[in-house]
């Protein structure tokens, strides 16, 4: 494992549920983080004021990642204000729950947007500076819908499929410039999302039990601090999908 120290991280969604965890996670390993966030001002600025307690610089910086003008900014500030971003998390997204009959052309390009866009534009907009420093870590956000589908949100699934392709594609461009990629799919992560949904049922685990946040921020770590490990999907479901 590379030492994280002083590493700058860029977590998208940064200020609740998975990415707060994952920006925590990372604070402790040591990195000075960029917490993004959509609406909730006060959640971001909450878990800045955790990163600060940890010793660790941070910053709160509002800008929606499907927005390619939002995203220059979202990166220009970060940088100004943390550092240069050594590694990324594209955790933002979202899921709208609709039947095959309800869906639409809009909520199709809605949960693209919010869910691959995102996550194509951040990439897009932080490379230059890993590959002209020849190191960095970009480590997506799926879910297990990815990979079993959903009933509930087949536009959804499609977005984060497609992010599985873009973490091996960009994997296998720059497996040569110190720069890793790779995803993360969790399942059922006892987040208020899940806690709320009165579809989702911890017997629906393997396991019998939703996952913790600290399970899928521990692999984001790791991910960061591996640099042999690169194009793979780490799969953090409780054996809800077997591969």
């Amino acid at each position: 494992m590379e030492q994280l120290t002083g590493k700058v991280a860029l977590v998208t969604g940064g200020g609740r549920g998975i990415g707060r965890a994952i920006s925590l996670a990372l604070a402790r390993a040591g990195c000075d983080i960029g917490v993004n966030y959509h609406e909730r001002r006060d959640d971001a600025e909450s878990a800045v004021h955790e990163i600060e307690n940890l010793g660790r610089r941070a910053v709160a910086i509002q800008a929606d990642v499907s927005r390619a003008a939002d995203v220059t900014r979202l990166v220009r500030e970060t940088e100004s204000q943390v550092g240069p971003i050594e590694i990324l998390v594209n955790n933002a997204g979202r899921i709208l729950i609709q039947a095959v009959e309800q869906m639409t052309e809009e909520s199709w390009n809605d949960m693209i947007a919010s869910n691959l866009t995102s996550c194509f534009l951040v990439t897009q907009a932080v490379l230059p500076g890993m590959r002209a420093r020849r190191w960095g870590r970009i480590i997506n956000n799926s879910s297990v819908a990815a990979q079993a589908g959903s009933i509930v949100g087949v536009h959804y699934a499609a977005a984060k499929a497609g992010m599985l392709g873009l973490t091996r594609s960009y994997a296998r461009v720059l497996a040569k410039e110190g720069i890793t990629v790779n995803a993360v799919t969790p399942a059922l992560i006892a987040t208020e999302m899940v806690r709320s949904n009165p579809v989702a049922k911890p017997d629906m685990i393997p396991i019998g039990r939703f996952g913790e946040l600290d399970e899928v921020a521990d692999v984001v770590v790791m991910l960061a601090g591996n640099a042999f490990i690169t194009g793979q999907t780490i799969n953090v479901n409780g054996g809800y999908y077997m591969s």
